[in-house]
């Protein structure tokens, strides 16, 4: 009868006893087999995993070597960075000391700016109490200024009438010449003779009333010389207007031919001709105003054109009438004028 094994390897029961040992042992050999492959497989798992693990600690080796690196370089750079500061430090603490003296400066600056200001308060107090005064001055002033505005208009109105005077003189000056002058014209009919000089005279040409180097008035001037009397008459018989004249001068005047002696004789006769003539005709019509009358002779003293020619020698023989106004009238003007009272002005007296 045999026995059997539900399992692989067992022992089995034959007839011919142990020879069933064998196929045993066999799957026993498996099994070893089985086990070093296994760990053979196990092995090379494990030196799967640790060259994987060899790798990865590689890589990482190399990463911390790249850190390494970067951060060497960080640490130079701060290095550098950190030198920098250094000087920047110094740098600021030179400039901190600078700083410092500049302020200590300024306080200086300032304490003597707050003594100046305190000064200048003390300067504007009184500059303050100065103006109050000169305020109360300004006001007085003021009040002297009004009066003499009342002053100048006032003084405008005497100076306008002062003028009106001087020029009515001027005009009344202007007018009787005027008027001899186109008197004499009338008579002649000629007006390239006569004239109104620069100086204010009337101009007459030698030859209206005298014949070449003689002091006698020729016949046919007579006319003129009448004239000259109805005018002066007129004129002299308004009371208005003989005021103002001081004298009416007659002068004679010469060119440059001959002697000097022979040229004031000759102007200075010619002069007292037309003044007696003057003073004679017309039953003495002037006669009454004398005084008022002068002759002269200024020979060729008193040229009014050159001697190097035949026209300016002719213009320098000549008569002039000359109205002189008296000074005692017009300073009379001028004293009125002078004696107005001038508001806050002292007037002294000159020393005579």
């Amino acid at each position: 009868m045999r026995r059997r094994s539900n399992r692989t390897g067992g022992l089995t029961e034959t007839s011919q006893g142990e020879q069933g040992f064998w196929p045993s042992y066999a799957d026993m050999m498996s099994a070893v087999a089985l086990i070093l492959f296994f760990l053979m497989l196990l092995s090379y798992i494990q030196n799967l995993i640790t060259g994987n693990t060899l790798k990865a600690t590689e890589d990482e080796l190399f990463s911390t070597k790249v850190s390494l690196t970067e951060t060497q370089d960080t640490l130079f750079t701060t290095q550098v960075t950190l030198e920098t500061t250094k000087e920047d430090l110094y740098a600021t603490q030179d400039l901190l000391a600078e700083t410092q003296q500049s302020v200590e400066a300024a306080q200086a600056q300032l304490t003597a700016i707050t003594a100046d200001l305190d000064a200048s308060k003390q300067a504007l107090e009184a500059q303050s109490q100065q103006l109050q005064d000169q305020d109360a001055k300004l006001a007085a002033q003021a009040q002297l200024i009004a009066d003499q505005e009342a002053y100048v208009r006032e003084a405008g109105q005497e100076l306008s009438a002062m003028r009106s005077q001087m020029q009515t003189i001027a005009v009344l000056r202007l007018s009787i010449l005027e008027k001899i002058r186109d008197a004499m014209v009338d008579v002649m009919g000629d007006g390239s003779k006569v004239s109104i000089g620069e100086n204010g005279s009337i101009l007459l040409d030698e030859s209206i009333l005298f014949d070449t180097g003689s002091s006698e008035i020729k016949p046919n001037a007579q006319p003129i010389l009448q004239q000259l009397i109805t005018v002066f008459s007129q004129f002299l018989s308004n009371e208005e207007n003989t005021r103002y004249v001081d004298t009416i001068v007659i002068s004679g005047h010469a060119d440059s031919t001959g002697s000097d002696e022979a040229n004031r004789k000759l102007s200075t006769e010619r002069a007292n001709s037309v003044l007696n003539e003057l003073m004679t005709r017309s039953g003495g019509a002037l006669s009454r105003y004398a005084s008022y009358f002068s002759a002269a002779g200024y020979g060729e003293s008193r040229p009014v054109a050159t001697n190097d020619t035949v026209e300016g020698r002719a213009a320098n023989r000549r008569i002039e009438i000359s109205i002189i106004l008296r000074d005692d009238s017009i300073m009379d003007i001028v004293e009125q004028y002078l004696e107005m009272e001038v508001p806050g002005v002292t007037v002294v007296p000159a020393e005579p």
